[in-house]
């Protein structure tokens, strides 16, 4: 049995190819819930998106549950200009079989937790922070349970992707992410300074369409889709492939680089809200609370995503 993770997403593209990675490796990773929050669309396309993944990927012993529908402070944004109206355009899905769990999410989340051997579970976080947030809120005491959080948002030198200083992620909720990043746990951060340097190219699509299984036609068809915003938008020879680092850290921690460094996110001011501050430079004396990657072996981490989605349906 794998190491115990609770992923908490909000599906998308390149969420997607994360949790179908995740689930392709049970002898390392023993996903125990995947837990949707509202973010890149609105929270009944990113639960039922969780629930096509499952389905997709044969893993119907993994619960899917419904979380927050919106941020704690703000106003919901999302990003159908970017993964479309369903939020994981690109394959026609089949009608959905795995069922939402009654539970709410965030009550889902504190009782693993709780229930959990101390810093047992690994939380992995591929959209806004919203119900992780709101678990350390309405239950502090359920800390103890987590490990390590290992988290896609932010960027520094590649500044944002949203507005000129944030990231989608952080901005959708800047007080969940300031909740977690003033919550001293185990803090890993997979910013835009290391996704832009994983870029989903043709050749890489076509590896993932070659599988000849049902999963890399699904993950090539809507890569493709996905594509084609972020190769307008950047000029790139494709789109960064944010989403599975969290989970190949996991997998493959040794594809990856970076430095513990102090990070506080912005969330009062209307120019840089949402903003990842870090020092990188140590330019004060503020303790490092985050382990932030910005080197990646993108060849070998393609090579670990696409041998895994062969392993699936």
């Amino acid at each position: 049995m794998g190491h115990p993770i609770l992923i908490d997403t909000d599906p998308g593209q390149d969420d997607a190819l994360a949790i179908l990675l995740a689930l392709a490796a049970p002898e390392k990773l023993d996903v125990r819930g995947i837990i949707a929050v509202a973010g890149n669309v609105p929270l009944p396309l990113t639960q039922k998106n969780a629930r096509r993944l499952v389905d997709l990927a044969g893993r119907d012993d993994v619960p899917v549950y419904a979380g927050c529908s919106r941020p704690m402070v703000r106003d919901l944004i999302t990003a159908e200009n970017v993964h479309g109206r369903t939020g994981v355009d690109g394959y026609d899905w089949p009608k959905t079989k795995t069922p939402l769990q009654d539970q709410h999410g965030v009550d889902f989340i504190i009782d693993t937790l709780m229930a959990a051997d101390e810093g047992e579970i690994t939380l992995c976080t591929l959209g806004p922070l919203t119900n992780i947030a709101m678990a350390l809120v309405k239950a502090p005491q359920c800390a103890r349970g987590i490990g390590e959080i290992v988290m896609m948002g932010g960027g520094f030198f590649e500044g944002g992707n949203t507005t000129p200083a944030a990231e989608f992620n952080i901005l959708v909720d800047p007080h969940a992410a300031h909740v977690v990043f003033n919550s001293a746990l185990p803090l890993t951060l997979m910013p835009l300074d290391v996704t832009h340097k994983a870029l989903a190219t043709a050749y890489r699509i076509g590896d993932m369409a070659a599988l000849g299984n049902e999963t890399g036609r699904a993950c090539a068809g809507m890569l493709s889709y996905f594509n084609r915003h972020d190769v307008e938008k950047y000029g790139s020879e494709g789109a960064p492939l944010h989403d599975p680092c969290v989970i190949a850290y996991l997998l493959k921690p040794e594809l990856f680089d970076g430095k513990k460094v102090p990070v506080q996110i912005e969330i009062s001011s209307g120019l840089t809200l949402g903003m990842t501050v870090m020092d990188w430079w140590g330019t004060t004396a503020e303790d490092p609370n985050c382990m932030v990657m910005n080197q990646i072996d993108a060849d070998g981490y393609f090579d670990l995503l696409t041998a895994h989605l062969g392993r699936l349906p």
